[in-house]
């Protein structure tokens, strides 16, 4: 299977914290204006990519453009300023290189900072009371007036992806859940010529890290049938637990909980039987944290059969993470198997 390589290197480095999506947006734009697909966007900014099929069944295949990011919550005096969070963060900053967006659309480097041990006033611990952000200016009016920067101006970590092709890992940020992203274009783009029995709407979803907000709104607007999320799903496999779920590598994970959702049981079922039928290499998860899209999805209309098909990434919600090639090429074979032997009588009996 041909992934674009190139196109998940741009999709992670696109600027895009909750609520500050337009330019992953744009560049998702640009993957379809050649092809047969009808774009829409509504004003939480979420994209719809529609294959549309009068009195279909509708299947919806959504993945969040957002990432985890900060804002600017108060300028200090000496130039620094303090952050509130975009969506669930660690609790350790030190030396956190990001990158902010100032009034003007330049992006302003710096560095999230604490005092060294050297100083009296160092703080123990590693929250954001704790630490600042700093560009090197000196002053609250050097901040607005040289760098542009205010409160309300969005952040990201401040990391240039890469691909090490000898073995097959991607390295950057946002890989949650610009990986889902890349893993949904290659999926629309192989059902574009594809006749199914079905509706096809991808929904690419806005503000998933603050509360799953866009997907909220965009499973009103597509009203599926049964649904499909795409996640960059957290990698345990570096980590002392007592049996490892998601180990790059390994394919997709398949989650039969967690604290957002319990997994459509039947729906479940087929897509593990499908992944086992086709030689398709699949993880199963069970967790007590973290959520998906698929917990606004799944409680639309009278329920929606939904199911969450995720690519391990070592260390979300961070400044810099790691995926494989090869569990995005899995994903992708595994979504399209599980939508061409859906039918409605299969869909009916979920």
């Amino acid at each position: 299977m041909n992934i674009s390589i190139e196109r998940i290197l741009a999709l992670s480095d696109a600027f895009g914290p909750s609520g500050f999506e337009e330019d992953v947006v744009a560049l998702l734009r640009t993957y379809f204006q050649d092809s047969q697909y009808e774009l829409e966007e509504d004003r939480l900014r979420n994209l719809y990519v529609r294959k549309e099929r009068k009195g279909a069944l509708c299947v919806m295949l959504d993945a969040h453009t957002d990432e985890v990011g900060f804002m600017v919550q108060s300028l200090l005096p000496k130039g620094t300023m303090r952050l509130a969070p975009l969506g669930g963060w660690g609790s350790q900053f030190g030396s956190l290189r990001l990158a902010a967006r100032n009034s003007r659309g330049d992006l302003i480097a710096g560095m999230v900072v604490s005092p060294p041990p050297h100083f009296e006033e160092a703080r123990k611990g590693g929250d954001l009371s704790s630490v600042v952000f700093d560009v090197g200016a000196s002053s609250i009016e050097e901040v607005k007036e040289s760098y542009g920067l205010n409160l309300g101006s969005p952040l990201v970590p401040h990391v240039k992806s890469r691909f090490d092709e000898e073995r097959g890992k991607f390295y950057g940020k946002a890989f949650d859940c610009r990986i889902g992203c890349a893993a949904l274009v290659e999926i629309l783009l192989a059902l574009e010529n594809k006749r199914t029995p079905f509706e096809i709407v991808g929904s690419f979803s806005s503000q998933e890290e603050v509360g799953h907000r866009g997907a909220i709104v965009a499973a009103q607007n597509v009203k599926p049938d049964i649904a499909i999320t795409f996640e960059g799903a957290p990698a345990d496999d570096t980590f002392p637990v007592d049996q490892v779920q998601c180990a790059l590598g390994r394919g997709p994970m398949l989650r039969h909980m967690d604290r957002s959702m319990i997994t459509h049981p039947r729906f479940q079922r087929f897509t593990l039987d499908i992944a086992q039928k086709e030689g398709i290499c699949h993880q199963e998860a069970v967790r007590l944290g973290g959520g998906t899209n698929g917990a606004a999805i799944h409680l639309t209309k009278r329920g929606v059969p939904t199911i969450v098909i995720g690519i391990p990434v070592r260390y979300i919600h961070s400044g810099e993470g790691i995926c494989a090639l090869s569990d995005v090429e899995d994903a992708v074979k595994l979504a399209l198997a599980v939508v061409e032997n859906l039918t409605e009588d299969i869909v009916a009996s979920f």
